[in-house]
């Protein structure tokens, strides 16, 4: 339960403003709108949306589950998660939150919100590449080198883990 109550605590307040609250606030913001005329194929963005929130569902199962932690930084896993949709993609949870945020731009028709997502983008590479893959290979070593060098960073490998 205890765990539970941290993953929900960390999703609401990580993830919930990163994907929600600030592509909100932008659109609310008065800025120029940057229209992205989509006409009806704008309704697409619902399964951008919906694939986002899944993957990240997911992925925070597996790391609750089987890695024994959670999204945390100050509470990560206690086992490297290697399965599921890790084994296709090294961020998935980040993808899933990309995702989501672009499926919102096209829901809204809001080359802003397209820009969040870059930019969103940009900070989750530069932490993963700054704080996140340094502190994994502190927790996992060897294991942690293995699975980077046979999964890719960003863009899902049909093949899986090999």
């Amino acid at each position: 339960m205890k765990l539970l109550v941290k993953v929900l605590l960390f999703t609401v307040l990580v993830p919930g403003f990163v994907a929600v609250l600030a592509p909100r606030l932008l659109l609310w913001s008065g800025l120029p709108l940057l229209a992205l005329p989509l006409g009806s194929l704008r309704h697409s963005g619902w399964l951008l949306v919906a694939a986002g929130a899944a993957i990240y569902a997911w992925t925070v199962w597996d790391f609750a589950t089987v890695g024994r932690g959670t999204p945390a930084p100050i509470d990560p896993p206690k086992e490297l998660v290697v399965r599921g949709l890790y084994r296709h993609v090294r961020n998935p949870m980040y993808a899933g939150v990309l995702l989501f945020i672009a499926g919102q731009a096209l829901l809204w028709q809001s080359g802003q919100t397209l820009l969040c997502a870059a930019a969103v983008w940009a900070g989750f590479h530069l932490f993963v590449l700054g704080v996140e893959e340094p502190q994994l290979r502190r927790l996992f070593g060897e294991a942690h080198i293995r699975y980077c060098a046979r999964v890719p960073r960003w863009l899902p490998s049909l093949r899986g883990d090999r």
